[in-house]
């Protein structure tokens, strides 16, 4: 039998969509840059969740409330394809998300979009706090609670990503340096990061695996 190559695959996977007047069960299709959502034939595209805009706006049914574009006042719950490296056994598991978008308050205040992530991990499942805002955060506070040995294989562990200086979304906005694998390395601090800062490969969310992943070891990098 073929071990698992660990590559997220881009079939259409069931996306649920909440607003105030009930749930669509829709489809979201994932390429690790680029999310595409359909719901009930409307669809909605976008590098981040807080960002989906509608393919086609006219006659947008008004359930879905937009604001400057964006798709908002919903919640989101979907499953995105990882995989778990145990001791160099590569087993593909689900990470089951749930993302709370902005909402206006009773004063007609935004409240903060939100993410929070599980993950079953044999007999147990392993959940995040919801408490950071940022993809980033949650996966690693996955990953403190999963054994020694065994960790998330995909880019948030991968030696070859980085976040930009001037700060990053709370999802998706990776930069990808294995275009420049050797000159990645030689950065210690934020001012060696600049050589290599705007010459990375492209954007890539932190669930996402491509052939080329190595292990992150403590230290490299900006981000280190």
């Amino acid at each position: 039998m073929n071990q698992p190559t660990g590559k997220p695959t881009l079939e259409p996977r069931p996306f649920h969509y909440t607003d105030r007047t009930g749930t669509i069960v829709g489809t979201m299709t994932n390429d690790g840059s680029d999310i595409r959502v359909d719901l009930d034939g409307w669809e909605f595209v976008g590098k981040v969740f807080d960002e989906l805009e509608p393919v086609q706006s006219a006659d947008l049914p008004e359930r879905f409330h937009l604001d400057h574009g964006i798709l908002m006042d919903c919640d989101f719950e979907f499953t995105i394809p990882i995989i778990l490296n145990d001791r160099n056994q590569m087993t593909p598991v689900n990470l089951l998300v749930h993302f709370a978008g902005e909402k206006p308050d009773d004063n007609g205040e935004l409240d903060c979009d939100a993410f929070k992530v599980a993950l079953d991990y044999g007999t147990h499942r392993i959940i995040s706090s919801g408490k950071s805002g940022y993809m980033e955060n949650e996966l690693l506070e996955i990953q403190k609670q999963l054994p020694d040995g065994v960790f998330i294989q995909s880019c948030i562990n991968c030696m070859y990503s980085d976040y930009s200086p001037y700060g990053n979304r709370f999802f998706g906005d990776m930069m990808c340096f294995r275009n420049l694998k050797q000159e990645y390395l030689q950065v210690k601090s934020k001012q060696d990061f600049w050589s290599v800062a705007n010459h990375f490969e492209r954007q890539v969310q932190e669930t996402w695996l491509c052939d080329e992943f190595e292990r992150r070891i403590p230290g490299t990098g900006y981000r280190g």
